[in-house]
């Protein structure tokens, strides 16, 4: 009924396509329509609709045997652009997706493709999403939500944007605690975390990768800037003359997209 309301049928049913499908089940529905106060199908906007199926969609086929934990483009389109793709986020260990779609059954052949069932509507994730769902961000989301910060930066980042942010990886934070001769992230003031964390966020825009240029200098929302280089392989220099390498780069969420980096930025 949805695929049908959204007008999808004939793009599914593309005989030259090999999609993958992630397909919700009825009560899967159920649980989005009540959730968002819908009564049916028919009571959501057909462009909503539209982008909430294709986030269930990939553009190639991929058997369950072939899914690694990682990111992958669905169809899904980030604001008016039609070739910036929504990522989702799959992790092999218990098959879920975006930390909240349980995969239930798997390799449902079709002529065209592959499906899964699970057994919640993926919804369209922000940046909070992939930092929460990715085991490897969590540190960064134990900082991003400490108690003692004046902002809730989970809720922060959960507003209109668009927001880039270059996330740390739990290997980045354990190599600052030992940078900065700590034990724990709790070691770190209050106001001390809050500059480093907003040092992170630009403040231009949605910049993928492609935006980025040697030498580049990138405003911050803590106020000052790092400096990108390019030629050996991208990387940050920040205010404190430190390198960091951009590890994983273009995970695009509906506010914002992220890049991955292997330490944690100090401004000066």
């Amino acid at each position: 009924a949805a695929v049908q309301r959204a007008g999808l049928v004939d793009a599914l049913s593309d005989a030259s396509a090999n999609y993958t499908v992630f397909a919700p089940t009825n009560a899967a529905f159920a649980t989005f329509l009540a959730d968002n106060n819908f009564n049916s199908v028919d009571d959501v906007p057909v462009d909503v609709l539209q982008q909430v199926l294709l986030n269930h969609v990939l553009g190639t086929e991929v058997k369950a045997a072939d899914v690694t934990t990682g990111y992958f483009n669905t169809l899904a389109t980030y604001g008016t652009s039609t070739d910036t793709y929504i990522d989702m986020f799959i992790n092999t260990d218990g098959l879920v997706i975006n930390g909240g779609s349980n995969i239930v059954t798997t390799d449902i052949d079709a002529s065209n493709g592959v499906v899964h069932t699970v057994d919640a509507v993926i919804g369209i994730p922000k940046i909070p999403t992939f930092a929460v769902a990715n085991p490897d961000f969590s540190i960064l989301v134990q900082a991003l939500t400490r108690a003692d910060l004046t902002t809730n930066y989970a809720t922060f980042l959960e507003g209109d944007g668009p927001f880039t942010v270059f996330a740390p990886t739990n290997a980045a934070f354990a190599a600052l605690l030992t940078e900065l001769n700590v034990t724990q992230l709790s070691d770190i003031d209050a106001a001390t975390l809050e500059a480093v964390l907003t040092y992170h966020v630009v403040t231009i825009g949605n910049v993928q990768a492609g935006d980025l240029s040697e030498g580049q200098m990138v405003p911050t929302a803590q106020g000052a800037s790092f400096t990108v280089t390019l030629a050996g392989g991208a990387k940050i220099t920040d205010g404190a003359s430190r390198e960091t390498n951009i590890i994983a780069t273009d995970i695009q969420g509906s506010n914002g997209v992220v890049h991955a980096i292997d330490r944690v930025l100090l401004p000066s």
